[in-house]
């Protein structure tokens, strides 16, 4: 029996689709971990904040209700992102992000397989600040997508967020 070994993405990607699991959301399960110098420091799923009633317990999604496409309106959304909880988990315990990396797992509830699990604009912006370096996203094909954050900051000066192209939704 031979078996092959996975590379470090792999491995941590891996980790971030367990942390998935955790996610309270009707329309995206997304989970998201933060690793400096080969160990986890953060992990974050999409979810309520803390003490107050995620969509599961309401039973419905807000933002289906309101029949918001998806990638609109996040200000309407119970949820936290992923990528947001992990940075705020990190903040919380005092741990500092610079030089790290995100590791982010999606995919949606009922259907089978990962999907491009790229963070939205809110999320870049707070993943930039924060300081990390790289974000590998799971993609719809089974595999992942390596960002390096400086080339997000490099596009933008050249061009503006919205000419990003790697979007969410």
């Amino acid at each position: 029996m031979t078996s092959r070994k996975l590379s470090k993405d792999e491995y941590y990607l891996n980790i971030a689709m367990e942390v998935s699991r955790k996610s309270t959301c009707f329309r995206r399960i997304i989970g998201a971990i933060i690793i400096r110098d080969d160990q986890i420091i953060s992990t974050g799923y999409a979810g309520a904040p803390r003490k107050t009633k995620d969509s599961i317990e309401h039973g419905f999604c807000l933002r289906d209700k309101l029949k918001i496409p998806h990638g609109q309106r996040y200000e309407l959304c119970r949820s936290v992102h992923a990528e947001q909880n992990a940075i705020i988990n990190a903040a919380r315990a005092g741990v500092s992000l610079l030089g790290g990396d995100m590791y982010l797992y999606g995919s949606v509830p009922g259907k089978e397989g990962p999907i491009n699990a790229f963070p939205c604009f809110i999320c870049k912006k707070m993943i930039i600040n924060a300081g990390l370096k790289r974000v590998i996203c799971s993609t719809a094909e089974g595999k992942f997508a390596i960002f390096n954050v400086a080339d997000w900051i490099n596009e933008w000066q050249k061009n503006d967020i919205i000419d990003d192209k790697h979007q969410y939704g």
